[in-house]
């Protein structure tokens, strides 16, 4: 397993840059949303919109395109006005298959995910990721934030080269079904963000009515 250490805080000066050109976002809405009954988690309402409205809306200005994974509703999704992108494999194998779909449809050198049910993520997040990316010369960067003095991925959260597709869609294809497992084997790097709340996730229907503001 390749090992990853906490990216370094890296200085105006020397941050590398990587244009949001080059890099394709994909919110992640293709779970069967177990936790809230078996409903389509991205269409549930949040302050008047759909709650993957808020993902696509903080992360369209960081990319220079922007999709959809999912496996219902897709005209529903589709009207947004975004491309939707279907797992490639059946029986809902979980988010590294929204990861295959976006690595294998995008037309960038990179994708970002981030997942449907967090209407706060940092509008800063691709940026970050990028920058880290590139100066550790990795092929991933995934968020992290620090909670009871220990890191603590966020793997959904994850800026990955286009290159890995086919490394993916073979642990997919061996049963592999872990984001830190993969992650793990590639060559990648950690972001710490301080603002946990950014990266509040609504798994139930509680969860979402008590988001925060």
């Amino acid at each position: 397993m390749a090992e990853r250490t906490p990216a370094p805080a890296a200085t105006a000066a020397r941050a590398a840059v990587l244009p949001r050109a080059q890099v394709t976002g994909l919110v992640l809405a293709g779970g069967r949303g177990s936790r809230m009954g078996g409903i389509d988690k991205g269409l549930q309402p949040f302050e008047g919109r759909a709650l993957v409205q808020h993902a696509l809306e903080r992360l369209a200005p960081q990319v220079g395109a922007i999709g959809v994974n999912a496996n219902r509703n897709l005209e529903a999704y589709a009207a947004m006005g975004v491309p939707v992108w279907p797992d490639p494999l059946a029986d809902y194998p979980g988010p590294l298959a929204g990861f295959l779909a976006g690595l294998e449809q995008c037309a960038t050198p990179w994708l970002v995910t981030v997942p449907c049910d967090s209407p706060r993520l940092p509008t800063d997040l691709v940026q970050r990721l990028a920058a880290a990316a590139l100066q550790a010369d990795a092929e991933l960067a995934v968020a992290a934030i620090e909670e009871d003095g220990a890191l603590r991925e966020q793997p959904v959260f994850c800026l990955l080269q286009r290159t890995l597709a086919p490394r993916l869609r073979a642990f997919l294809q061996e049963g592999g079904r872990k984001i830190d497992r993969w992650t793990g084997q590639q060559r990648g790097v950690t972001v710490c963000f301080d603002d946990a709340a950014a990266f509040f996730n609504a798994n139930t229907l509680d969860d979402l009515r008590a988001a925060p503001s």
